[in-house]
């Protein structure tokens, strides 16, 4: 406790903070927002083109190489979005013991959702 009151503020602060890490997942959350922007607008543009299709339509769509291409990299940007963003809240928000499990089960959530969607779009893209 004595070391304690003698160290400068500065000696005391040296190490913590945000200046140790953080900036990587701050520069990916821009850059999954950014790739998000044109991804749903086009998703959405896509969607009401086939508004009035049936089911076939709709898979014939996705077997486009390109729809499905575009429907994974969606899928991909999304999660790691929802995943950063919600790490930053548990992180802000969270101070207990459930911070921890919290973070991992949004992490492996994240994770599993995505597979789940892009092995759904794959599925339908090669008709299996």
């Amino acid at each position: 406790m004595t070391r304690r009151l003698t160290r400068s503020p500065l000696a005391l602060a040296r190490g913590l903070g945000s200046a140790k890490n953080g900036v990587r997942e701050w520069w990916w959350e821009r850059v999954t927002a950014v790739a998000l922007v044109p991804l749903t607008l086009w998703l959405t543009a896509s969607l009401f083109v086939l508004r009035g299709g049936d089911y076939a339509a709709f898979t014939a769509w996705m077997r486009h190489p390109l729809a499905a291409l575009l429907l994974v990299l969606l899928l991909l940007a999304l999660f790691a979005h929802l995943a950063l963003g919600l790490t930053v809240v548990i992180e802000d928000y969270v101070h207990s013991r459930a911070r921890i499990p919290a973070l991992i089960a949004v992490r492996l959530g994240c994770v599993v959702l995505c597979v789940a969607g892009v092995l759904a779009t794959l599925s339908v893209a090669f008709g299996r």
